[in-house]
């Protein structure tokens, strides 16, 4: 009875590592890390026209195709997204530098009338998603749209 006990219990722990699922999806993952770590480290450590717009495109595949058992975009994902579509210089860098395929993830390709409109609705998505985070929210929102 003591072995089945061990059996059981060691066969429950093996096999629930593998049934582990994640709440929010980010991209995938890559050397360990998810796209999400690596995109925005290596925009935000070395910034260059090709990292902005591959970052863009990482966040709008996150926001359009929630994935995890949540099926919603991660917490903070909207709004930085929203901002990175506020910049003003992000929609001329996209315009000049992103590649066909990335340009083909936007239905306009006015970018710098369709980035602004873009970014403010990202940024009551994150208040709509997760209401807790209108404090910090809302007043960007009115320092960046105003």
């Amino acid at each position: 009875m003591k072995k089945l006990f061990v059996l059981l219990l060691v066969t429950f722990c093996l096999t629930s590592c593998g049934l582990t699922s994640s709440l929010y999806y980010w991209g995938g993952t890559q050397n360990g890390a998810t796209t999400y770590e690596n995109l925005a480290y290596k925009n935000y450590d070395k910034q260059t026209p090709e990292s902005i717009c591959k970052l863009i495109c990482m966040y709008e595949d996150i926001v359009t195709y929630p994935g995890g058992s949540r099926n919603m975009p991660p917490p903070g994902i909207c709004a930085e997204y929203g901002y990175m579509l506020l910049i003003p210089e992000n929609a001329e860098i996209f315009a000049k530098h992103a590649t066909s395929m990335q340009k083909r993830t936007f239905a306009s390709t006015e970018y710098a009338t369709f980035f602004p409109v873009k970014g403010k609705e990202l940024m009551l998505k994150e208040i709509e998603l997760y209401p807790e985070s209108a404090k910090f929210i809302a007043p960007l929102i009115e320092r960046l749209c105003n």
